[in-house]
C-alpha cells in the first residue's frame, strides 16, 4: 500500500466526524450514523484505491451505504480490504457521551477476517502486556499475568469493559482481585486502543462486544504494538450457521494474524465526541476543528492529526446544518 493513504484515509473518518456531530447529544442515533456514512461514502471515492467492505453497514439489501461487498476508491490504485464503522458509538453520540468516534481500517486484500456480525468475546492489551494474555484463563490469572508485565500491583491495574448485564461475573471477579474498573457505555474499538496508550489509564480490556469491532480494534492494536485476542460468541442457531457457512470455528481463539494478517494495515480515527484518546468535533462559527489519529503497522508510525477546517468551502453534507 503506498503510504500517502494514510493522510488520504484521514480525510475520510473527518468528513464522517464533521457530518455526524451535528447530531451529538440530539437523541437521533439513525439520523447521525446516516449522516455519517453519506460522508464517508462520497470522500473513500477520491481516494486512489480499489477497496471493497469487508465490515461495513450490513448486507447489501439491509444498508444503503457502505454494505459489505460494496467497492470504494477511485478504481485506481491497490487492493485492499475495508472496515469501517462510520459511528463507533452510535448511541454515546445520540446521548452526547464520551468516545464516539469514526473509525476505519484498510489491509491488502484478503488480510481482513469477515468478521460476521455478532458478539465476540474479547481481551486486549497494549505492548507492555503482549504475550501474557489467554482468553481461556480466569481472569485473575490475566490481571496477574498484566500486572506483572507492567510492573504493577494489581490494585493498580484498570480494566475497562462495557457496562452490561453480560458483564456482572466478571466484573465481580475483577473486584474481588482488588484491580480497578473504568466502565464505558459504548464503543470498545476505543477502549482497546486506550490499552496502548500510558496516559489513558486503562491497561486491559475484557468482555464481549461486536465481532466486526473486534477486526477493527485488532488492525489499531497491530499498528501499535498490541494484542488483541477473540472468541465468536453466536447466540442462535443461525449465528452459528453462518459461521460454519464461512468456514469459522466457533470454538477457534481468533490470534492477531487471525484477524488482521500480513505485516502492512492502516487504521484512522477522528474524534466525534470527547474522550480519553481523541477531542470531539469543535464548532466555531465559520471553521471546525477535529482531532485524528492515524497508524501504519508496517512502519510502526502513530500521527495525531489536528484539523481546522473551514466550512463554508466543504461539500454541502458537511455544511448543512440540521
Amino acid at each position: 500500500m503506498e503510504r500517502s493513504l494514510s493522510m488520504e484515509l484521514v480525510r475520510v473518518t473527518e468528513g464522517a466526524a464533521l457530518s455526524s456531530a451535528r447530531w451529538m447529544g440530539r437523541g437521533k442515533k439513525d439520523e447521525a450514523d446516516d449522516a455519517a456514512t453519506t460522508a464517508m461514502r462520497e470522500v473513500f471515492n477520491t481516494v486512489p484505491m480499489r477497496g471493497t467492505v469487508v465490515i461495513g453497514e450490513g448486507e447489501m439489501d439491509e444498508a444503503p451505504m457502505l454494505y459489505i461487498g460494496e467497492e470504494l476508491g477511485t478504481g485506481d490504485g491497490p487492493l485492499v480490504d475495508v472496515a469501517v464503522d462510520p459511528v463507533e458509538g452510535t448511541e454515546t453520540l445520540a446521548a452526547g457521551g464520551w468516545n464516539a468516534l469514526a473509525v476505519l481500517a484498510i489491509a491488502d486484500k484478503g488480510n481482513l477476517l469477515h468478521a460476521p456480525d455478532m458478539y465476540m468475546d474479547k481481551i486486549a492489551v497494549g505492548p507492555e502486556a503482549v504475550g501474557v494474555i489467554d482468553i481461556n484463563a480466569p481472569v485473575i490469572d490475566n490481571l496477574k499475568a498484566v500486572a506483572k508485565a507492567k510492573n504493577k500491583d494489581i490494585e493498580d491495574v484498570v480494566v475497562t469493559i462495557l457496562n452490561r448485564e453480560r458483564h456482572q461475573e466478571i466484573i465481580h471477579q475483577i473486584r474481588e482481585a482488588g484491580a480497578r474498573i473504568k466502565l464505558i457505555d459504548n464503543g470498545d474499538v476505543a477502549g482497546a486502543i486506550n490499552t496502548a496508550f500510558g496516559h489513558t489509564g486503562v491497561d486491559l480490556l475484557l468482555g464481549s462486544g461486536g465481532a466486526p469491532e473486534g477486526v477493527l480494534a485488532a488492525v489499531a492494536l497491530k499498528c501499535l504494538g498490541g494484542e488483541i485476542q477473540g472468541k465468536l460468541l453466536p447466540q442462535n442457531d443461525a449465528e452459528l450457521e453462518r459461521c460454519q457457512k464461512m468456514g469459522l470455528d466457533v470454538n477457534k481463539v481468533l490470534l492477531m494474524e487471525d484477524l488482521v494478517k500480513g505485516d502492512d494495515a492502516i487504521f484512522a480515527a477522528t474524534g466525534i465526541t470527547d474522550g480519553e484518546l481523541l477531542r470531539g468535533v469543535n464548532y466555531q462559527g465559520k471553521i471546525a476543528t477535529t482531532h485524528s489519529v492515524v497508524m501504519r503497522a508496517l512502519s510502526g508510525t502513530v500521527r495525531f492529526i489536528e484539523g481546522t477546517h473551514t466550512l463554508s468551502k466543504k461539500p454541502h453534507w458537511v455544511t448543512n446544518k440540521i
